[in-house]
């Protein structure tokens, strides 16, 4: 195993709980309706994840589809059990700034029952899908505490075509309209006045190792802050289906280098100390995964 990073911080590891074919990249080959058709690989996938941290000693929290929870009860039983924390990735993976605030607050409050009732425990985080909360949704964050989180990790400080909000803070603040309610952005290095995404997802698998563990050891050192780093499931299987007809940016971004995951993905779990989204940002007022009550 490898040095741990010099500042020895702990960083939040996390990792977004859906299939392949829900994915930004592939909604154009992929509808709604053809998902139940689609051969599902996400509990072979998180199981490999699950492997590693408990083969490693590391907790981290798993952002999980509410649609994905109701056909896969027995695995979410398996996060919880391995002592992870269990958070809310909304139901369908659909993107806030294309809900009304009635429909984000019906999607909530239905994806926190079912996680709660898959698993025994309350669910305080929550993760958009594709990052899609911005300036133009900041109503999300006031109904998100209205519905029992206490935080979010909804926001990547970074200029990208599918979500593009460079200026919010790039460390945890609370968001106007709150009152005891964290938004923890996923992490970016900042270098010459610009955010540079350094935080998980097809950045870590395009960038060479060395990069990405450069970003985080500044943020840890320089910064003297803790990371949040995220990836998915998919991203671990070289193996997944193919499909015909994507265009070349969309078979990029999601195939590039997926072979390279897992063992990026030891390498870096080796040379950080890694824990819970909710123990790693207790200051926040972030409570850790307690029994529901009724």
């Amino acid at each position: 195993m490898s040095d741990k990073s010099p500042a020895a911080a702990t960083n939040a590891f996390s990792i977004d709980v859906e299939e392949h074919f829900q994915v930004q990249a592939l909604s154009g080959i992929y509808g709604l309706g053809d998902w139940d058709n689609c051969e599902s690989r996400v509990e072979r996938n998180v199981d490999r994840i699950l492997a590693l941290l408990d083969e490693v000693g590391i907790h981290g929290t798993f952002f999980t589809l509410g649609w994905i929870a109701e056909r896969h009860r027995d695995m979410v039983g398996r996060i919880v059990a391995g002592g992870h924390e269990l958070a809310s990735h909304g139901y369908r993976h659909e993107r806030v700034d294309g809900q009304t605030p009635e429909a984000f607050r019906a999607d909530v409050r239905k994806t926190k029952a079912i996680l709660e009732d898959c698993s025994g425990v309350a669910v305080r985080g929550y993760r958009a899908a594709t990052f899609s909360v911005g300036p133009h949704t900041a109503w999300a964050f006031p109904i998100l505490e209205e519905e029992g989180h206490a935080y979010s990790s909804s926001v990547y400080p970074v200029t990208h075509d599918n979500y593009a909000n460079p200026d919010a803070p790039r460390f945890a603040y609370r968001p106007e309209g709150t009152r005891n309610f964290w938004e923890i952005p996923i992490s970016t290095v900042r270098i010459a006045g610009r955010n540079f995404a350094c935080g998980g997802g097809g950045y870590f698998r395009f960038f060479p190792y060395e990069v990405s563990r450069a970003a985080l050891s500044h943020i840890n050192v320089a910064d003297k802050q803790s990371a949040v780093f995220y990836l998915h499931p998919w991203e671990v299987d070289p193996d997944q289906p193919r499909p015909d007809g994507l265009s070349f940016k969309s078979r990029f971004r999601h195939y590039l280098n997926l072979s390279k995951t897992e063992d990026r993905l030891r390498r870096l779990l080796g040379d950080f100390v890694w824990d819970r989204m909710d123990r790693v940002f207790p200051a926040v007022g972030v409570p850790s995964n307690e029994a529901v009550t009724a």
